[in-house]
C-alpha cells in the first residue's frame, strides 16, 4: 500500500539510484521547478546515482543536458539522459535501409535520432504525395515543428496512400505547462492518426520495459545496483508509475505535474496503479 510522505528526502537515501522523469518532475513549460537544483546537489553529496527517463524526443541528448546547464544544472549530463528516441534510433538502424528516407513530423532537431542512425530524414511538409517511392517508415517525433492543420492531414494522407512502418518515439498523451494545465503532446497526435487510418504503430517510451531496461543497464555501467535499489520518480500514473511497477521498481508519484494533489488518491484508486510513495515533489530543502 502506498504511503504519503511529506519530503522526497526521507525516502531517496534508501536507494543506490534514482530514476527520474523530467516534465513535471524536474521541469514544467516554465522552466525548472523551482529548488530541484537542490535535489541534485544533495544527491551528489550523498553519493547516490541519478538518471533521467524521458519520453522526451523533441531534441538530442546533449541538446536536453544543455538545458539544464543552461539553467544552472550543471550535474545533468548527456550520458545521464535516456530518451525514447534513443530506442527508436536503434531500430532505425537496424529497420531501415540505407537510401531510403524516414518522414517525420516533429522538429528538425527531434530528427537528429533517425540521422545518427545513419539515414534521411524528411519532414512532413517537404513531402510530395505523388513521390513516395524513397520514404520507407515514418515518425512521430514531436508536437511542434510543423502546421497542425496542414501537415496533421497530410501525415493522415501519406500513411493512407502508402502503407509502411510507422514508429512513435514519444507515447505522452499531453505534458504539463504549469501546475495546473497541460498541453497536447505527440502521442496524443499519434493516436488520432492511427485511430483515423485504422493502422498500428510501434511505440517506444515509457511505460513499455525497454525504457527501464535502457536505464537500468546504464546505471550498471556506474554501480553494482539490483532493481530494489532504485527509485523511479514521476508525475504520472500511467508511464512512470506502472512502468516502473512492473519493471521491480519502487516508486514515488510527485503532485507537481501532470497529477494534481486533489485528484491524486482518487485517481490511484480507480486505476488500480499503487505508488510505493507519495510526495509533494521533488524538491529536497
Amino acid at each position: 500500500m502506498h504511503r504519503r510522505i511529506k519530503t522526497f528526502k526521507s525516502i531517496v537515501t534508501n536507494y543506490k539510484a534514482v530514476f527520474f522523469d523530467a516534465f513535471g518532475v524536474l521541469k514544467n513549460h516554465q522552466g525548472l521547478i523551482p529548488g530541484i537544483v537542490k535535489t541534485f546537489e544533495f544527491l551528489d553529496r550523498k553519493g547516490i546515482k541519478y538518471y533521467i527517463l524521458t519520453n522526451d524526443s523533441s531534441r538530442s541528448p546533449e541538446m536536453l543536458a544543455k538545458w539544464y546547464q543552461d539553467r544552472g544544472v550543471w550535474q545533468v549530463t548527456s550520458d545521464k539522459i535516456l530518451s525514447s528516441g534513443m530506442l527508436a534510433m536503434e531500430y532505425f538502424k537496424v529497420k531501415v535501409a540505407n537510401g531510403n528516407a524516414v518522414a517525420y513530423l516533429g522538429t528538425e532537431n527531434s530528427a537528429h535520432y533517425i540521422e545518427t542512425a545513419g539515414l534521411k530524414t524528411v519532414a512532413v511538409k517537404d513531402i510530395d504525395l505523388n513521390d513516395l517511392g524513397h520514404i520507407e517508415s515514418f515518425a512521430f517525433l514531436d508536437d511542434e515543428g510543423f502546421n497542425w492543420n496542414e501537415d496533421i492531414n497530410k501525415t493522415i494522407n501519406l500513411l493512407r496512400k502508402k502503407n509502411m512502418t510507422v514508429v512513435v518515439a514519444n507515447t505522452d498523451i499531453n505534458y504539463p505547462v504549469s501546475q495546473n494545465e497541460i498541453s497536447v503532446a505527440v502521442g496524443s497526435l499519434a493516436n488520432m492518426v492511427e485511430k483515423i487510418i485504422g493502422k498500428m504503430f510501434i511505440r517506444f517510451g515509457k511505460p513499455d520495459a525497454q525504457m527501464f531496461l535502457l536505464a537500468f543497464e546504464r546505471a550498471l555501467l556506474d554501480i553494482n545496483v539490483k532493481r530494489n535499489e532504485i527509485l523511479m520518480v514521476g508525475d504520472t500514473l500511467y508511464t512512470d508509475i506502472i512502468g516502473g511497477n512492473k519493471f521491480g521498481l519502487d516508486t514515488v508519484l510527485v503532485l507537481s505535474g501532470n497529477t494534481l494533489p486533489d485528484m491524486a488518491l482518487i485517481r490511484i484508486s480507480s486505476s488500480g496503479i499503487i505508488p510505493t510513495y507519495i510526495c509533494e515533489s521533488a524538491v529536497i530543502e
